[in-house]
């Protein structure tokens, strides 16, 4: 395959908002039906967050933890976290409070994007263990009295008063993200002992999705269903081939609405493990 022409997620971002700024990138479930997100509405979510975290100090390379089942709010974070040089480290929102803490603290993440009260709930229990976390952000949930914790639309508000200060700050750190860059620790499951933080530079995210369109087996025309969990790879690579071919997904990590949500969506692809596909054709 020919030598990248990104140097970088957030160079391949910005790339794909600038070609196809009115095409529907997500669609997410909202009030019993389905919102939709053009990548041009994609680019404001993701600068707020970025540009949020940097308001918060957040440095390239620096982590940001995620602790949240699928759904778009994790990919925006991602996106963001990226976009401001940081790097991702994932957790499931299965795992226990010590399994959560324990990541956190191996990655030295500073910020830690988490779903609702009932996940901040087991970073609370584990504070004193987790001493690098400057803030929480709770996607649906409420802040906390001593400012721990901050809502998601905190944060972007912050990022909103960056973007009126200087209106060029967001593409000029996004485009200072080198491809040796660390980009995500991916944290190994089924595996003996503690799990392990596989380091995942910016090009590595890069050639995954350039090798995905190299396939031809899935292209802008497509329509994909994603519910796959967001902390392991396979979904992860999925998201840059998003983002590389344009790919509109809907999004929506509940296995209990996968059957209906195929019938509604109606997927030209969706990927999964097999025992999925086993319960779909069973039901």
């Amino acid at each position: 395959m020919a030598t990248s022409s990104f140097r970088s997620v957030p160079d391949m971002f910005l790339h794909r908002v600038r070609s196809t700024p009115d095409s529907e990138a997500f669609l997410y479930p909202k009030n019993g039906g389905w919102e939709s997100l053009s990548w041009g509405a994609v680019a404001v979510e993701v600068r707020e967050i970025s540009l949020g975290l940097v308001a918060l100090g957040i440095e390239h390379e620096d982590r940001c933890a995620i602790l949240s089942g699928t759904r778009v709010e994790w990919i925006l974070a991602d996106i963001g976290i990226l976009c401001a040089g940081a790097a991702t480290s994932t957790i499931y929102p299965t795992n226990t409070p010590d399994e959560c803490a324990f990541i956190i603290a191996d990655s030295e993440s500073r910020v830690v994007f988490a779903e609702d009260q009932e996940q901040v709930d087991k970073l609370l229990e584990e504070r004193s263990n987790i001493p690098s976390v400057d803030k929480v952000v709770v996607i649906d949930g409420t802040a906390s009295a001593d400012g721990w914790v901050i809502t998601l639309e905190a944060l972007q508000e912050l990022g909103r008063e960056a973007h009126r200060t200087d209106g060029q700050a967001f593409e000029a750190r996004a485009r200072a993200v080198q491809s040796d860059h660390l980009a995500t620790l991916i944290y190994t499951s089924g595996t003996t002992g503690r799990p392990k933080g596989v380091e995942l530079t910016q090009d590595c995210w890069v050639f995954e999705g350039e090798a995905m369109e190299a396939m031809g087996t899935m292209a802008a025309t497509d329509r994909q269903l994603l519910f796959l969990p967001m902390a392991h790879v396979f979904a992860k690579v999925l998201e840059v081939a998003i983002i590389k071919m344009g790919i509109p997904t809907a999004i929506d990590g509940s296995i209990d609405n996968l059957v209906e949500n195929m019938g509604t969506v109606r997927p030209t692809f969706m990927a999964a493990v097999p025992r999925v596909f086993e319960k779909v054709y069973n039901k």
